[in-house]
Order: C-alpha cells, then structure tokens, then sequence
C-alpha cells in the first residue's frame, strides 16, 4: 500500500474526530463482514492504517524537532548578531529587538517593547531620525543613516542605521526592520587616522620649515662669508690704497729730489758756466774779434746742452708729442729712446685705430707701457721686449711681453715694504678709466703684463705699424 504524503500536525482531539468521521464514511460505504475472511481483510487492513499513522506521527516529531532546532538556532542568530535588531512602527515605537540591540542601549529587552526609539537618541540629531524613518516608509528599498545614540547612562556613542521597510504588516501596523552597528571604534580610528594625516601634514610642514630655515642658514653663512671676504677684500684695498698713498708721495718725493738733483748738478752748473763766459766777455771787450767770436760759440753750447736738459725733463715729466701727434707716435719714440738708452731689442706694433681714445685714456696707456718698460729694464734682465697695441670689439688692449726672469706677483703687488709704484700703480691707472688689468708671469716665459680699456664705437681697422 502506498504511503500517504504527510499531513500538517494535529492535536489528538482534532486527530480523533477526523478519523471517526472518516470510519462513520467507511462503514457507510462498505457492508457489514459476513464472513470470518472478510473480518480478518479489515484487521489486516487497520493493522496497516495504524502503522502508517504511528509512522506519520514520528515524521511529524521528527519534523517538529528540525523546526525546534532551526528556531532555536535562528533566534541564537538574531539575539547574538554583532549588530542590534529593531523592530519599529512609522512612529519610532520598538516592537521587537535582539540582544545585542539591548545590551547597545543597556536596558533590557523586555523594558524597551514599545518605547520610543527617538528616546535613545541624542536630541540634536532626533529630528534626523523622524526624517529617516519618513524616508523608510515612504520610499522601498535600503536606507543608510549615522547619529549619535544614547544608552541607559546617557553616554552617547555613533551608530550606523541601516533599514529597509516590511511586506507583511504586524496587525494593523506598518513596521521596518532597523539594523544599528556601534561606530564608535570606527570613529575613533577615523579620528587618531585623520590626526595622523594631520600630524603628517604638519610633520611634512615642519621638515619645509626646517629646509627652508637650513637653506636660509646656509644663504646667511654663505652671505657672512661673502661679508666677510668682501670686508676683507676692502680692508685689502684700503690697505692697498693707503700704500699706494705712500708710495705716491715717496715717489712724488724722489722725483722732486732727482729733477733738484738734475737741476743743481746740470743745469745750474751749466748757467754757472754761462754767466762766466758772459763776464769773461766783458774783460776781453778789447782783445781780437776771433777770441770774441770763440767765447760766443762756446757759451750757445752752454745754452743749447741747458735747452736740451730742460726738453729732456719736459719729456720725461710729460711728451709733447702725446698731446700733439697721438698715443702711437709717442710710445714709437719712447720705444726708439728706449732701446738706445737701454741696448734691449724692442719690437713695437700699433693700430691706427687706437687712436678712438681720449686724451686720458691715451695717458693710462702710455704710463703703463712706460712703467712696464722700466720694471724690463731694472728687474727683467732680458734681452728683448715686445710692445703691441690693437684694437678689439669694443676696447682697446696693449701688451708689454718680455723673455727675462719671473717673479712673485703676490709679493710684488703686497709687499709693505716696496718703495716703488711699478705695477700696482699701473692697475689703478687702468681701473680708473674703467679697464682692466693683467699680470703673467712664470718661469721660463718671462712677464707679460696687458692693459685693456673699453671704447665706444667702431672704429676703421688699418694696417698694422712696426717698429723694431
């Protein structure tokens, strides 16, 4: 016989009435049993109907067990969830709620049925909860909302909302399902992050500051250093100055001392020779006329050599011939005079186009071919000297070059003791104009000392003049 599908579990009163209905139905339908066979059929057959009821009934215990066993387990999920469980009307009033939820607020469970929700939470922010629970109702589907909830003590902690409506209504009540999760770790860790991002910041301005303070320090270092290279540099050029000072009144002095010295041992020697010729002519008045005659011729000599010493101190104090021809001409006879003077082959080449400058810078030029020329002579020992002058773009440049011995520039230029101008004379006279000025010197090269002064203009470039 087959088994009958399972029917829903009864309770006995309700069982027992069914199956007297069903018997009364049976026996109605089917004749009293004649005989001792047909009695035996229907034993047989309520053994079987009542095995299959007895075997019904442990599915249905069975069944019930399972659904025992899910509840159980289920309600275990709902009360110990990590997140609370509301149960709310559209007024806020809790209808039902898990233990976690309780233990969030810390009141029981049975004393928060029917308490508003609003109650629990901080009254800034309630408004903001009628307005979620508005938006729940009224539109489907899942909402999110953070505030700030109250628990028994008072004590607010951050919540995070999330709520969708219900199908089914509870009576005649609309509901929704709340689910609260505690954000307050949450929060605190948002909170020591975003003061770590903010130390960071600030740890990342700090390093700036401390960069730039470091690069400002470095720059004021680098600017006292400078300072005081600077200071030093001036105290140098003071120094240099005052040297220069006193070489100049030294040399001012020692020239007024030889033209003095020139002046008694030549010239007034010879006005003295002069002046006795002339009073010796007086006594001779009435000798011969060829005796006259000789006395004359001697005392003109007597005047043209005084004539030829004062054109000589003129010369050396100042050449006419740079005021009257030009640079070129007048270093050409100092050249010419020098070599006779001095036996040193000079080799001597010059551009017209020099001749741009003014009359002082014309002067610097000569000055320091002068002074270079003397230093050759006094302390070079060599044997041959090169002068050129020629015209760049824009300056005039001039070059005294020599093949005698070298010497310390350093020393030269700062020594306390050095009774002579000589070079750095020189490069005060080419600095004055605005030039520069130059010193080479090194062993088995000789000296070449340069000068170079800035003009205006351009002028025409000729060919080259040489004298040797």
């Amino acid at each position: 016989m087959p088994k009958t599908p399972p029917s829903p579990p009864l309770n006995a009163d309700e069982l027992r009435r069914r199956a007297e209905a069903r018997l009364k139905e049976k026996n109605s339908q089917s004749p009293a049993p004649r005989t001792e066979a047909d009695t035996q059929r229907l034993l047989h057959e309520l053994q079987v109907h009542q095995i299959e009821l007895e075997m019904q009934n442990a599915e249905l215990q069975e069944a019930r067990d399972k659904v025992e066993t899910l509840l159980e387990t289920y309600t275990d999920l709902y009360d110990f969830a990590p997140v609370g469980y509301f149960s709310v009307d559209e007024k806020g009033t809790i209808m039902e709620v898990n233990l976690t939820g309780a233990a969030f607020l810390g009141i029981e469970r049975s004393r928060l049925i029917n308490q508003r929700l609003q109650g629990f939470v901080d009254p800034p922010s309630r408004k903001l909860l009628s307005a979620f629970l508005e938006k729940i109702f009224s539109n489907p589907g899942k909402h999110i909302c953070e505030l700030p909830l109250l628990n028994e003590r008072g004590m607010p902690f951050w919540a995070d909302l999330q709520a969708a409506s219900a199908d089914a209504a509870k009576g005649s009540r609309k509901w929704c399902r709340i689910a609260i999760s505690d954000l307050t770790t949450l929060k605190h860790e948002e909170e020591v992050r975003r003061r770590l991002e903010d130390m960071s910041v600030a740890n990342q301005t700090l390093k700036l500051e401390i960069i730039q303070r470091e690069t400002a320090e470095g720059a004021l270092k680098k600017s006292e250093a400078h300072l005081a290279h600077s200071f030093e540099q001036a105290l140098q050029m003071q120094e240099q100055l005052r040297h220069l000072s006193r070489q100049l009144l030294l040399t001012q002095e020692e020239e007024r001392r030889r033209i003095s010295r020139e002046l008694h041992d030549e010239i007034v020697q010879t006005l003295v020779g002069i002046n006795v010729h002339l009073a010796s002519l007086t006594t001779k008045a009435g000798g011969s006329l060829k005796d006259f005659r000789k006395e004359i011729a001697r005392t003109q000599r007597l005047v043209e050599k005084s004539v030829t010493i004062v054109h000589r101190f003129a010369r050396e104090l100042r050449p006419t011939v740079l005021d009257d021809l030009g640079l070129i001409p007048a270093l050409e006879s100092f050249v010419k005079d020098f070599m006779k003077r001095t036996k040193i082959r000079t080799h001597f080449t010059a551009s017209v186009g020099v001749e741009q400058l003014n009359n002082t810078q014309r002067t610097v030029l000569y000055r320091v071919a002068q002074s270079a020329l003397a230093n050759v002579h006094k302390h070079a020992c060599a044997s041959t000297a090169k002068v050129s002058i020629r015209k760049l773009d824009g300056a005039i440049r001039m070059e005294i070059q020599d093949n005698g011995k070298s010497f310390d520039l350093e020393r030269v230029l700062f020594a306390k003791r050095h009774k002579r101008l000589g070079l750095l004379g020189s490069r005060e006279r080419v600095e004055m104009v605005g030039g520069k000025f130059g010193v080479e010197s090194a062993p088995g090269r000789g000296t070449t000392v340069s000068a170079e002064i800035p003009i205006s203009g351009n002028g025409p470039q000729v060919t080259p003049k040489t004298t040797s």
